[in-house]
C-alpha cells in the first residue's frame, strides 16, 4: 500500500510539473516575441485599429492553454467560428463548450458587448439626425444584433428628425394581430414625436418585407396621420442587412 501511495504521489507531482512547464512554455512564447508583436504592447504603441481580430481577441482572453499561446487560441476560435459575429452571438452553451472558454468568459463578453451597445446608443441619441435610410441602418443593426426573438421598435423623432427616444413596443411575430395602432399612437404622443420610424427584425436573417409587414405599416401610417405624426420609414433588419420601405417606395 505504501509503495502504491508513493507511486501515486510521484505521478501527481510529475503531472503538476508538466502542466507548469506547459504554461511556462506558453508564457515564454509570448515574451520571446518583440514588443511590436505582443498584442497589449502593440495596442499601446499603435492603437486598437492596428491589431488583427486574433490579437484583439487574445487581449480579451488574457491566457492561452497548455501547448497553445493566447494568440494561437484566439486564432483557433476564429477559425472554428468563421466570424466574430458567430462567436459573439453563440448561446451560452455553445460558447462555453469551446476550447479555452467558460462561464466567466461568457459573462465578461456579454458585459463588454452590452457596454459597447449602450455607448453607441448614447452617442447616436446625442448626435443622430435621421434624415435618410442610411443614417438609421448602423443604429438599428447595433440595437437588434443577435436578437433571437422578433421585436417591433419605434424611433421617436423631433421636428428636426433628431432621435428623442427608441422603444420596443411589441415582441413576437409582427402582424395585425400583435401590433396595436392605438398603442403606437399613444406612445408617439407621450414622447412628443413629430415623426416616427418603425423597425423590426427578422431573426432568420432574411430582411425582405412580408405581406403582413406591408399591411401593418399601412395601418399604422393611417392611424398616425390622424394626429399629424409623420411615418418616415419602416426598416427591416435581417442579420447585417437592412431593407427600407421608403427606399422601395412602400411609404
Amino acid at each position: 500500500i505504501a509503495s502504491c501511495l508513493v507511486g501515486s504521489e510521484m505521478c501527481i507531482r510529475d503531472s503538476i510539473y508538466k502542466t507548469h512547464e506547459l504554461f511556462k512554455d506558453e508564457k515564454m512564447q509570448l515574451t520571446s516575441l518583440p514588443n511590436a508583436q505582443r498584442p497589449r504592447e502593440k495596442l499601446i504603441e499603435k492603437g486598437a485599429k492596428a491589431l488583427s481580430d486574433a490579437e484583439l481577441l487574445a487581449i480579451f482572453l488574457r491566457t492561452g492553454l497548455p501547448g497553445m499561446n493566447v494568440i494561437e487560441l484566439a486564432q483557433h476560435l476564429l477559425n472554428e467560428n468563421k466570424t466574430l459575429h458567430n462567436l459573439f452571438n453563440a448561446s451560452m452553451d455553445e460558447f462555453c463548450s469551446q476550447k479555452g472558454l467558460g462561464t466567466a468568459k461568457y459573462v465578461q463578453l456579454q458585459a463588454v458587448l452590452e457596454l459597447s451597445q449602450r455607448y453607441m446608443q448614447e452617442r447616436c441619441q446625442r448626435d443622430a439626425v435621421f434624415n435618410s435610410p442610411n443614417s438609421v441602418y448602423d443604429y438599428l443593426t447595433i440595437q437588434m444584433r443577435g436578437l433571437q426573438q422578433e421585436v417591433f421598435m419605434v424611433l421617436y423623432l423631433d421636428s428636426q428628425n433628431r432621435l428623442v427616444k427608441d422603444e420596443i413596443l411589441f415582441y413576437g411575430t409582427i402582424n395585425a394581430a400583435s401590433v396595436y395602432p392605438r398603442e403606437v399612437v399613444k406612445a408617439a404622443l407621450k414622447n412628443n414625436a413629430a415623426a416616427v420610424i418603425f423597425a423590426h427584425n427578422h431573426p432568420s436573417g432574411i430582411a425582405e418585407p412580408s405581406q403582413a409587414d406591408k399591411l401593418i405599416t399601412n395601418k399604422l401610417q393611417q392611424a398616425l396621420q390622424l394626429v399629424d405624426i409623420n411615418v418616415l420609414d419602416h426598416i427591416i433588419v435581417g442579420g447585417e442587412t437592412c431593407v427600407s420601405f421608403a427606399e422601395r417606395g412602400l411609404i
